[in-house]
């Protein structure tokens, strides 16, 4: 990937990201920096307790450094990180991380035009989703060097989610959690239909016809306010499931390898648009549901789909009785969208080695202590975490962890955000309207992904 220089391109990169500053949002009422956050948190929430840490001291024996940390949490992630910080602050007395959380709508751009005027922090946020924009303005550094230096073993991070950071054969990022789409079910209303196994989990055969079956029953068993399966009309929700089964069928990147070929594999992409559509043509999936989140949050819908930053927020709802699972395996083989919070390393206008040392020691920490940051319901970026006490005494986590290893994450674009909100929402809309065939869709997701390409 060519990088272009920030002062040549900024203006055009800030163009781009306010187009697509919601693009990460949940169409539904989820509260998370891996959904539809608002404003800017104040809190600092030190919940999290004593924090184990299988990270080195970093900097032991000499003078003190302080870092500059800008994240772009709220809510319940915004109190999480805060709590990681001070642990961290806590047991590394010598390295000193001062966090300063910006408003989710404004991160990006506020994070490319500081980095753009020799102003930017020492340790920052990125959606993995993101980073090929950052690495092609030059706003981000390659961690490999300074990463040998702070000790941190790329081998303790699980290869699917770190894979999706290296660029060109460098790693940019260090990535701390994946937040896919998955299922949660609703307990009370299964068991009714008679769809809930002794074990508490959905009763029903992992395949197109064994899902369709199973939404059938809920639909035929459960009193006709109740809705089957609670979806959105439109835009990221049934995109990520779109997604899931085009990826879950084998189909390739929008994008091909050379990153300047629209690549649509026209026959995949097709077959996973009919499926859903018949999800709504069926009735199983409401029509104009004003916020299917809430439908689900009422205990008025059998199973909804979404990231796992939603949670925390069904913990918190009185009275409802849900578990948590992967999305079933429709087609072939089992995938899922999702994308990866990780922490980068900006361009400053001094290099600093001390700085980039304890900057990646403290983004190691925070990989080491992801059972933290799994109490929003992310999956933690280390396997290791995976097997801590503290994270198996969490409901739910545990259920869908294995989730990391099937994410399908896109080819590094720096048009992928484009791609999909001006083409593949665009017309897959379309199709759940009933406006447009799938197989047009599918010709108008290839011409408008060339165009993206092209422009």
């Amino acid at each position: 990937m060519k990088k272009r220089s920030i002062g040549f391109a900024v203006l055009a990169l800030l163009l781009s990201f306010s187009v697509i500053l919601s693009a990460c949002g949940s169409s539904g009422g989820g509260n998370s920096s891996s959904g539809n956050n608002g404003g800017n948190s104040a809190a600092s929430g030190n919940d999290g307790g004593a924090a184990s840490s299988d990270s080195g001291s970093g900097n032991s024996g000499g003078s003190k450094v302080t870092l500059s940390f800008w994240t772009l949490f709220d809510g319940g992630d915004g109190d999480n990180m805060q709590a990681m910080v001070d642990e961290f602050n806590k047991t590394h007395p010598n390295i000193q991380v001062k966090n300063t959380k910006l408003a989710w709508g404004e991160y990006y751009t506020k994070l490319i035009t500081a980095v753009g005027n020799g102003n930017g922090p020492d340790v920052g946020i990125s959606h993995t989703s993101r980073l090929p924009d950052l690495i092609d303005q030059g706003v981000v550094t390659d961690l490999d060097e300074t990463a040998a230096d702070a000790g941190v073993d790329w081998n303790s991070f699980n290869q699917n989610l770190l894979n999706a950071t290296v660029v060109d054969g460098k790693h940019y990022a260090v990535p701390i959690d994946t937040h896919p789409f998955i299922m949660f079910y609703n307990t009370k209303l299964l068991k009714e239909a008679g769809l809930l196994g002794e074990d508490g989990k959905p009763v029903f055969e992992q395949s197109a016809d064994g899902f369709m079956t199973f939404l059938k029953t809920l639909k035929d068993k459960l009193p006709a306010k109740i809705t089957p399966f609670a979806l959105s009309n439109s835009n990221d929700d049934p995109y990520r499931f779109w997604w899931a089964l085009y990826s879950q069928l084998g189909g390739n990147d929008l994008v091909a390898d050379d990153l300047k070929t629209a690549a649509v594999d026209k026959e995949k992409g097709i077959k996973a648009a009919e499926f859903i559509q018949n999800l709504y043509t069926q009735g199983y999936i409401k029509k104009n549901d004003p916020d299917f989140y809430k439908n689900f949050q009422s205990g008025t819908a059998a199973i909804m789909m979404t990231g796992v930053w939603a949670t925390g927020t069904w913990e918190s709802t009185k009275g409802l009785e849900f578990g948590a699972m992967p999305i079933p395996k429709i087609f072939d083989q089992e995938a899922t969208w999702g994308d990866s919070h990780t922490i980068i390393l900006p361009v400053t206008k001094k290099d600093d080695p001390e700085k980039r040392k304890a900057a990646l020691t403290f983004a190691n920490w925070i990989a080491d202590n992801g059972q933290i940051w799994a109490k929003a319901g992310h999956i933690p970026s280390k396997p290791s975490v995976l097997e801590k006490e503290e994270y198996k005494a969490m409901p739910y986590r545990s259920d869908y962890a294995a989730v990391a290893g099937t994410v399908k994450f896109n080819k590094p674009s720096t048009k992928n955000w484009q791609i999909r909100d001006n083409v593949s929402f665009k017309f897959l809309n379309e199709v759940w309207a009933g406006k447009m065939t799938p197989a047009e869709a599918m010709d108008k997701m290839q011409e408008g992904v060339q165009k993206e390409l092209n422009d």
